[in-house]
């Protein structure tokens, strides 16, 4: 008599989170083919992905002389570069994540495995990149002679707060673009504007004091997730004289931040199980 082996994508929650930790190959193999595929057949390779913060850095700087900022112990420089390489993780692993299932759909369509392990395997190669980005901050506080804080040694926990808070909204906005194909639009939008409601070319103690801003925008601007991390890499980087700590805003960064993760994890487990009849 003959075998047949059927393949069935409704497997229960136990199973599934099992099933991640059985498909970690794939997951190594999608995270080094997305190195192989940002670097191959570039004129300079892995420069950009120095590049292309060091562009960022260099835009900010310019805007913040022109409109007077000064700090006491960090120059400006290093002030908007710390806020510039978290922010540049979270706005590349949000944007890679929320189209890796369109990217990905040829074999979505052939295969069981959990679908979670695409937009997942996305945040190893934006990691990558900011590491070696990481070779900026390095050097600009060898120029300005910058020693790090003490607190250096919480910088992997506001990455990780980076990576997690990136990765719940695009979990969520990778579900969500499968169905509705203007998300992949909508998104880069997101980022744009993102930036200019992040302490990028400011601290968080100066909107915070601000007497101008009622409480609700202080709560608001407390409840994104990159003012928490950005305020933790500065702190951790250059000690809380100048960048002390608000734990309020850690605080309401973390709710939001789990928020969205746990929204966007049950929403892709609900819709999951159709991703490969209307990719």
């Amino acid at each position: 008599m003959r075998q047949r082996t059927v393949i069935d994508p409704e497997h229960s929650s136990s199973t599934y989170w099992k099933d991640l930790w059985a498909y970690r190959g794939l997951f190594r193999f999608l995270a080094w083919r997305d190195l192989l595929v940002r670097y191959k057949q570039t004129v300079i390779g892995v420069a950009w992905a120095v590049i292309r913060p060091l562009l960022t850095i260099v835009v900010f700087s310019f805007l913040a002389e022109i409109m007077g900022a000064r700090t006491r112990s960090a120059s400006i420089s290093l002030m908007i570069t710390a806020a510039a390489l978290p922010w540049g993780l979270f706005s590349q692993v949000l944007s890679d994540s929320s189209n890796s299932l369109i990217s990905n759909s040829n074999l979505i369509t052939k295969v069981y495995f959990p679908r979670l392990i695409v937009p997942l395997s996305t945040a190893i190669a934006c990691l990558v990149d900011f590491l070696i980005g990481m070779i900026i901050l390095v050097g600009l506080m060898i120029y300005h002679q910058q020693i790090p804080s003490v607190n250096l040694v919480f910088l992997p926990v506001f990455i990780l707060l980076s990576l997690i808070s990136s990765m719940g909204a695009g979990i969520f906005l990778a579900s969500l673009n499968v169905k509705y194909r203007d998300f992949r639009y909508i998104v880069p939008v997101i980022i744009q504007l993102g930036i200019f409601i992040c302490p990028i070319m400011i601290k968080s103690s100066e909107v915070l004091e601000s007497a101008r801003l009622p409480e609700f925008v202080k709560i608001l601007y407390q409840m994104n997730p990159m003012v928490a991390v950005i305020d933790g890499f500065r702190w951790s980087l250059f000690g809380g004289e100048e960048f002390p700590l608000n734990w309020t805003t850690i605080q309401l960064g973390l709710v939001t931040t789990f928020f969205f993760l746990i929204i966007g994890v049950v929403y892709f487990r609900r819709v999951e199980k159709n991703f490969a009849d209307i990719i």
